[in-house]
């Protein structure tokens, strides 16, 4: 069966559009991570109680009520790796408990907001917890 002109433009125009969606979508996929909201030449440690532990993708999180320098309380999101990820390095969905006093060193915003990645030493309850790699 031969397609006309018009079919044959009709298919084209689908083609071309399924493939401008297509990069639009994934576009956004690959900036979400990137290390371009991150100090990635500082680390900081952050100190004080978990108020949340989330096992989820895209991210782990860790969310601590942290005391910053003039005694006012700072409500941080901290992330890591995807579970997978984390489930090699050790990690469970019981890695961290509400409640529970934590020292982390993080990889923070370059925007100086209460955000950063999970980088290197945690201490949970005073015991330093030992990561896979």
């Amino acid at each position: 069966m031969c397609r006309t002109g018009v079919e044959e433009f009709m298919a084209n125009k689908l083609g071309i559009i399924t493939v401008v969606v297509g990069l639009a979508f994934s576009v956004p996929l690959f900036a979400h991570h990137g290390a371009a909201s991150f100090e990635t030449g500082k680390t900081i440690t952050v100190s004080g109680m978990v108020t949340e532990y989330v096992w989820t993708n895209p991210h782990v999180l860790v969310k601590v009520d942290a005391k910053d320098d003039s005694g006012a309380v700072q409500h941080w999101v901290l992330e890591a790796w995807n579970p997978v990820t984390q489930t090699g390095r050790g990690w469970t969905k019981n890695t961290f408990k509400a409640g529970d006093m934590v020292s982390l060193d993080i990889t923070p915003a370059k925007n100086s907001q209460p955000v950063g990645e999970i980088r290197g030493r945690i201490v949970i309850n005073g015991k330093e917890f030992k990561q896979s790699q």
